[in-house]
């Protein structure tokens, strides 16, 4: 009779781990981070350069997309992360809208309407195509003044990045930052200000145009914006979505300096590691890393991963039409693996913190 109850209880346990272990988990929170302009290229030069290591090594669930847009081979950061934000294949150069130019909602402005907390870090200007996409909707990227008016719109709660001219050296005379404060914005001033905020919604230009490279003394910025956002928007107890964007990966292909795409590869790897220490421990958060496209064609020749040295050649100063690796650590990473378009990435992030698009 026990060792009938034992067995009984034994395929009770079973079954009931059995389905624990089959229902999907939902994350709560997901950190979307764009290595703009990073290829594999990029990403080993970057881990030669830091002698052996990258914290996305500590990631099993890896994908590639396809970037093409929906009017050219080679897409531009424009139509990619339009893509990324909004799920809709669109022409280069536009920012939140369609092929047709029709505006849809973003993955950020679903995530506030849901009561999620909200943020935009970037080490590029704020209006840039990047983190733009995923705050406004303009039928073209250079329109910056535009594009800033677009953040009074939203309630994002931590704007962090350059551009700050768009905001008070306006054609039309405006100061948003003022238009900011009114809507209870703290404007910080310096790095030291933003890392004593303990709560509250902020906006940080620390730059008037586009910031400086890392080599040329950026500092920790990125690093510290990105752990500062997850500081503050985990109070939200319905979750939070944040973008991050390490911009000048991108810059560096562009010219076709393999020394500044790897710095700046390095400085993104920083905040991949924040990133994923902050997921690891919190178990609620989706980690996803990845691409718009890759720049420069980058190939490496040669290097020295004991001196943390490399030898690089390009193809282009433009963009390429490769594929792009993409990244996912935490719950519901499984779903990132595979081959798909890069529109996958926004249904694959929607379904994930289940947000509606009415």
């Amino acid at each position: 009779m026990k060792k009938l109850l034992s067995f009984s209880l034994l395929l009770f346990v079973a079954f009931n781990n059995f389905g624990q272990s089959s229902q999907k988990k939902f994350p709560k929170n997901i950190i979307f981070l764009i290595g703009d302009g990073m290829g594999v290229s990029q990403i080993y030069a970057g881990l030669t350069l830091n002698k052996g290591e990258l914290a996305l090594e500590r990631i099993r669930h890896i994908g590639f997309h396809k970037n093409q847009s929906s009017d050219n081979y080679v897409t531009d950061s424009a139509a990619g992360a339009t893509a990324f934000s909004i799920g809709q294949k669109t022409y280069n150069g536009a920012i939140g809208v369609d092929a047709t130019q029709m505006a849809h909602p973003t993955l950020l402005e679903m995530a506030e309407k849901k009561g999620l907390a909200t943020g935009l870090v970037s080490t590029a200007d704020i209006t840039d195509a990047t983190p733009a996409a995923f705050i406004a909707h303009q039928i073209k990227r250079n329109m910056h003044d535009e594009i800033a008016k677009d953040f009074l719109k939203t309630d994002v709660d931590i704007v962090v990045g350059g551009g700050r001219k768009s905001f008070d050296q306006r054609k039309d005379g405006q100061n948003l930052l003022d238009s900011l404060r009114a809507k209870k914005y703290q404007v910080v001033e310096s790095d030291a200000e933003m890392n004593s905020i303990k709560q509250g919604k902020f906006v940080y230009l620390y730059a008037p145009g586009d910031p400086k490279k890392i080599i040329e003394g950026r500092g920790d910025v990125l690093l510290d914006a990105s752990k500062k956002s997850f500081e503050i928007l985990s109070k939200n107890k319905k979750g939070f979505f944040v973008m991050i964007e390490g911009g000048q990966i991108d810059w560096g292909g562009h010219a076709n300096d393999a020394n500044y795409a790897a710095t700046e590869m390095v400085d993104f790897n920083k905040t991949i590691e924040a990133a994923l220490n902050f997921a690891e421990k919190d178990k609620e958060t989706l980690v996803v890393i990845t691409a718009d496209h890759e720049t420069g064609g980058m190939a490496l020749l040669g290097g020295d991963m004991a001196k943390g040295e490399i030898k690089a050649s390009f193809i282009t100063k433009g963009h390429t039409g490769q594929m792009v690796p993409v990244f996912a650590f935490g719950p519901g990473s499984e779903a990132f693996q595979g081959i798909y378009p890069n529109t996958a990435i926004f249904d694959k992030m929607k379904a994930a913190l289940r947000l509606s698009q009415k």
